[in-house]
């Protein structure tokens, strides 16, 4: 074998991957290993750093074991959870707390406090974002305000903070680089998505040392290599390490939207629907989030994104919680057994809603049961839910844009389901396309790893990879879905109302 693979580190929210591509984009090999999640509060979500990277390595090492060797491998890509917030010791790599998760909202009355003071303006201008505990920024703020002896050190230059692609280049790379991806700083709520820069009144606001900071960086460049004498990875010593994008940017890259106007939705764990704006940042008036989706060859691409907290996980939790299904594919037989979903409406806000609404304390809710409601009704109204955030978050994108969307590219966990994407089809009215490999999240951390290495000469070249699996077309009367969408949009203003 020649040096023409590309490893991608997809290192997500409930799992961390390795997977090994061939300069075709085919899967040659992968491997995944899941860690725990630790809610210690009600609406709390944290992760331990160091078996997030416990696994990533294990999970490199078993995609390794079968049939490619290390020497096989010509660069490493990263994909990562973006938001996801690790502070370490400089000078042991000792994390001081848990990462804090994208999902966790402790800090919403810290992001209360900044809409209170007028700040929510002067942060959509900078950073693309909206106040929200979402976002990086409070959750480091919370972190030196209540690990003890961490602000003083922070003071006094001694830590670090990483989103989870700094954690693993800074450990990769054996404490050598610290820096993000574009991407990656443009969810911090602390970045200058024009200037590319940290903002300096944004850390000033949240008490945020600017020394604690990574250095931003493209997407698509080499770091640094893979340092010696890291346990179980010691044959890929001296790899280049030339790619970090954040997860839903690098499903965008890996779909090959590359043209201003083309968009993809991710069906992960949340769901996040991102359209390529090309080198124009458009500043949305429909609570939707602009920012940088990846930085190549000293141009910036920008998009425009909505995203909501609860999809792949909604299935998890009819598994895991309410032992109404033994795995994700008993949900779409059930939602296939019966015709609709019985007059229910479920709302999975979880934690909160993201966009378009943007409510950190609504809370999930069914609304419309009655006696003749069975598990398959509640099956397909999971299925419905996800399909029915995705469409919010179009209508949204599709006002802001002036586009409306020929097709919809799709991808990630829950995609495979035939029944959501053709209830999908149904709702947005729009052609949706699922690809032959819908691991397009670590497809696009290795194209770009293999742009930054020579294994691409071109987007053209990579564009050629995409295959088509299967196109999903609008069936279901205009009518009928107009009305069942008008209830989906009663039923989410019942789930706002919580706290009244």
């Amino acid at each position: 074998m020649g040096k023409d693979y590309i490893l991608a580190l997809d290192q997500g929210t409930t799992s961390s991957r390795a997977i090994v591509f061939d300069r075709s984009g085919n899967i040659v090999s992968k491997a995944q290993k899941e860690f725990e999640q630790i809610y210690p509060q009600t609406s709390w979500v944290e992760h331990d750093p160091m078996e997030i990277l416990y696994t990533q390595f294990q999970s490199i090492s078993s995609a390794l074991s079968t049939g490619v060797s290390a020497s096989d491998i010509a660069a490493i890509g990263i994909t990562n959870q973006r938001e996801t917030t690790v502070i370490w010791e400089k000078s042991t790599g000792k994390p001081i707390y848990n990462a804090i998760v994208w999902q966790c909202r402790r800090t919403a009355d810290i992001c209360e406090d900044l809409i209170a003071k007028g700040l929510s303006d002067y942060i959509a201008d900078k950073t693309g974002l909206l106040p929200d505990a979402y976002f990086s920024g409070t959750k480091i703020k919370w972190i030196l305000d209540n690990v003890e002896g961490a602000r003083e050190k922070a003071d006094n230059g001694e830590l670090l903070f990483g989103t989870i692609d700094t954690w693993l280049i800074w450990n990769l790379t054996g404490g050598k680089v610290h820096v993000t991806d574009y991407s990656n700083a443009s969810r911090t709520m602390l970045f200058d998505v024009e200037k590319l820069c940290w903002d300096p009144y944004l850390c000033e606001v949240l008490d945020i040392p600017m020394s604690i900071l990574p250095t931003p960086v493209e997407s698509s460049q080499i770091y640094g290599e893979v340092a010696e004498g890291i346990l179980g990875l010691e044959q890929l010593a001296g790899t280049p390490i030339a790619s970090a994008i954040g997860d839903q940017p690098a499903a965008l890259f890996g779909q090959t939207c590359f043209v201003s106007g083309q968009a993809k939705n991710t069906y992960g764990t949340g769901c996040f629907l991102l359209m390529n704006t090309g080198e124009k940042r458009v500043r949305s008036k429909m609570n939707l989030l602009s920012g940088v989706a990846w930085g190549l060859d000293g141009k910036v691409t920008y998009s425009l994104e909505g995203s909501a907290f609860n999809a792949g996980s909604v299935i998890k939790w009819l598994r895991d919680e309410l032992h109404l299904i033994d795995n994700a594919s008993r949900c779409d037989e059930l939602a296939a057994s019966v015709p609709d979903s019985n007059g229910i409406y479920f709302v999975p806000a979880f934690t909160g809603l993201g966009a378009p609404y943007w409510d950190m304390y609504a809370r999930g809710a069914i609304l419309g049961l009655t006696r003749g409601v069975n598990r398959a009704h509640i099956a397909r109204s999971v299925l419905e839910a996800i399909a029915y955030q995705m469409t919010d978050l179009l209508e949204a994108m599709t006002l802001d844009s002036g586009i409306r969307l020929s097709t919809l590219y799709v991808d990630g966990g829950a995609s495979v389901s035939d029944i959501l994407l053709q209830i999908q089809a149904d709702l947005i009215r729009t052609n949706v396309d699922r690809p032959v490999c819908v691991e397009t999240t670590a497809l696009g951390a290795a194209y770009l790893a293999g742009l930054a290495t020579g294994i691409y000469g071109s987007l053209d070249e990579i564009r050629q990879n995409r295959v088509s699996d299967k196109v999903f077309i609008p069936q279901m009367d205009e009518a009928v879905r107009n009305s069942l969408y008008d209830g989906w949009k009663k039923a989410v203003s019942r789930s706002m109302k919580w706290e009244e």
